[in-house]
């Protein structure tokens, strides 16, 4: 019987969320050097305007930034490099095929710790138009004043 694996979520891209409307998510694993694994750790990780590519058969996550480690001096890497994500070769089949349709990208949603491995949660995306934003702000406005009348309707 496998033991269940603990997650600890450390950088989450929030403004994905609310700017594309997620197809599929994919679970990968990223190349990482010593002293970029012990930043994580620490949580100095941002995923804003991150996204990633295809590029010869393998997967680059972009513009993420992990800041170097304090005590790493001499070892440590460009924050803003290029990481390669790590998945099996049909995933990135897959996702190749998706990203090259018109409108979608492909974009990291989370960066977490997966028992002692750091693994990123991508996902294929498509772009919202401004009236889907401003329905989903709607719709989580009406849920938040039916959960505040609800609640004002146990007080009495």
């Amino acid at each position: 019987m496998a033991e269940k694996q603990n997650t600890k979520l450390i950088a989450q891209n929030k403004k994905a969320r609310h700017e594309y409307f997620i197809i599929e998510t994919y679970e990968a694993g990223i190349e990482l050097f010593g002293t970029e694994v012990k930043s994580v750790r620490a949580g100095k990780v941002n995923l804003t305007d991150s996204y990633a590519s295809v590029d010869n058969g393998e997967i680059w996550v972009k513009s993420m930034n992990i800041s170097p480690y304090e005590q790493g001096n001499i070892f440590n890497r460009d924050p803003l490099r290029n990481k390669r994500l790590l998945l099996h070769k049909n995933e990135i089949l897959k996702i190749a095929s998706a990203v090259q349709q018109q409108g979608y990208s492909l974009v990291p949603l989370s960066v977490y710790l997966k028992g002692s491995l750091v693994k990123v949660s991508l996902a294929v995306v498509k772009g919202k138009k401004l009236y889907d934003k401003r329905a989903d702000i709607a719709a989580r406005d009406a849920k938040r004043s039916a959960d505040r009348a609800m609640k004002n309707r146990n007080n009495y």
